[in-house]
């Protein structure tokens, strides 16, 4: 694994955000499953086996290209 390859800081807003890891290849799976509480940040990296992530809640989302929110109440 690269341990400099790009890294997500998730920081939820609210209970109950969901952080699902997809896998790359012919068929996109579910990898890993993660949930948050508000307050609670997870540093995600993407690897040789997760290619995508799906963030469902309101969380603040960090990377080298900057800062948004997502919010599923939208």
């Amino acid at each position: 694994m690269d341990v400099n390859a790009d890294y997500l800081l998730i920081k939820a807003l609210e209970n109950g955000v969901t952080i699902i890891g997809l896998t790359r290849g012919k068929d996109t799976k579910f990898n890993h499953t993660e949930k948050l509480d508000k307050g609670e940040v997870l540093a995600a990296q993407f690897t040789e086996n997760v290619s995508a992530m799906k963030i469902r809640g309101k969380a603040e989302i960090i990377s080298k290209h900057g800062k948004l929110n997502s919010d599923s109440s939208q």
